[in-house]
């Protein structure tokens, strides 16, 4: 049993985005994450008006009139969430936490799919994988999913993507779609993400708070690195840092960016003191247009 203010916050969650999800989402999702192609059904006899190239001529010949082969859309999918839970998600300088934001991005797509009757699974890591949520269809399954993201206590702080990515290569077997949620701090994982987004259908969610890319203030602190534990002098009053500050920021963004472009991967990209609505939208669009 849930204690009752979590269960409550789950629920709103639910609520709040089962309404985002009706009201904007309700085909574009379909209509941007197809099956698998045709799957074969059955064989019934043939009526005037029926494709000729459909008749099953073995079926035919053996009861001396025609018969054709039927087929249904494969549309069941696998949605796997790569949920990266290191230290620097517990980060918000506004309202919300991009945990928090991550949570609701999360029940979006799973309700979506949910409502499509795909599987929704999830991978919850920071510099190991730390747990495993093989792929269901159910509400109480996607609910549980979100109530990890929320109050998921991870065993580590620090951040290793490519091993995730090497991990989740492994284990899902089968092409599905795959949401990797992340600030993406972290380097060496370009071979690894080369290499699953050829198999998969990879969809990369960097989540950044403002004050991560902007500095205007003038002040002396010192801070400690969420992941690492680190404590820094930071002195916004000295020449020159501000704009060294924001040019290691732009690297370690254009980093992935750079990435992206390189292997035709999309990206999403998510300020947590702002809507995430429009980015969602802007990312079913270009997919829309990739399948007209």
């Amino acid at each position: 049993m849930l204690p009752q203010e979590i269960f409550s916050k789950i629920k709103k969650i639910e609520f709040k985005t089962n309404r985002i999800v009706n009201d904007l989402f309700a085909g574009q999702y379909s209509s941007v994450f197809k099956g698998r192609g045709i799957e074969f059904d059955e064989v019934r006899e043939y009526f005037p008006g029926d494709d000729v190239r459909s008749i099953d001529w073995n079926v035919t010949a053996r009861y001396g009139k025609p018969f054709i082969k039927k087929y249904v859309e494969e549309r069941e999918l696998t949605i796997m969430l790569l949920l990266d839970m290191s230290g620097s998600q517990y980060f918000g300088s506004r309202q919300k936490i991009k945990a928090e934001v991550v949570a609701e991005i999360s029940s979006i797509l799973a309700l979506s799919g949910l409502k499509n009757n795909d599987k929704i699974g999830a991978i919850v890591f920071t510099d190991q994988v730390e747990l495993y949520i093989p792929a269901k269809k159910s509400l109480s399954h996607v609910l549980r999913i979100i109530r990890e993201i929320l109050y998921y206590k991870p065993k580590s702080k620090k951040t290793n993507i490519k091993n995730v990515l090497e991990y989740f290569y492994h284990v899902q077997k089968k092409r599905c779609i795959a949401f990797l949620f992340s600030d993406f701090l972290d380097k060496g994982y370009e071979q690894a993400l080369n290499i699953v987004s050829k198999k998969h259908d990879l969809i990369l969610v960097r989540t950044m708070d403002t004050k991560e890319k902007e500095i205007n203030i003038k002040a002396y602190f010192e801070i400690e690195d969420v992941e690492s534990g680190q404590v820094y002098e930071i002195n916004f009053n000295k020449k020159g840092f501000v704009e060294e500050f924001r040019e290691k920021v732009k690297i370690q963004m254009d980093y992935l960016n750079t990435l992206t472009k390189k292997f035709d991967i999309d990206l999403i990209d998510i300020d947590t003191d702002k809507s995430y609505i429009e980015p969602l939208l802007k990312f079913f669009r270009k997919r829309e247009k990739q399948f007209r």
